[in-house]
């Protein structure tokens, strides 16, 4: 996924790695492992509620995006 364990991805920015990670176990050996979303996404998420509740109807989806990601990137220079 382009990640490596310490949450860096393909930019600067600093992930948080996964937010979910899952391992898969088959005979009671873990087999696969899914990183899922990483914690920058989830706080995103988390941002994008807030946001489209006091956007109202004419919303530029594009600058809500950002706007999430801006939030959700304070939010892990706060957990520092």
């Amino acid at each position: 996924n382009g990640e490596d364990s310490r949450g860096q991805g393909m930019s600067s920015k600093d992930t948080g790695g996964p937010a979910f990670p899952t391992v898969e176990y088959v005979d009671g050996i873990g087999e696969t492992y899914s990183d899922g979303m990483t914690l920058r996404d989830y706080f995103a998420a988390k941002a994008m509620l807030m946001a489209f509740g006091d956007a109202g109807t004419d919303i530029d989806v594009n600058k809500m995006a950002e706007y999430c990601y801006e939030m959700a990137d304070a939010m892990m220079e706060a957990r520092k």
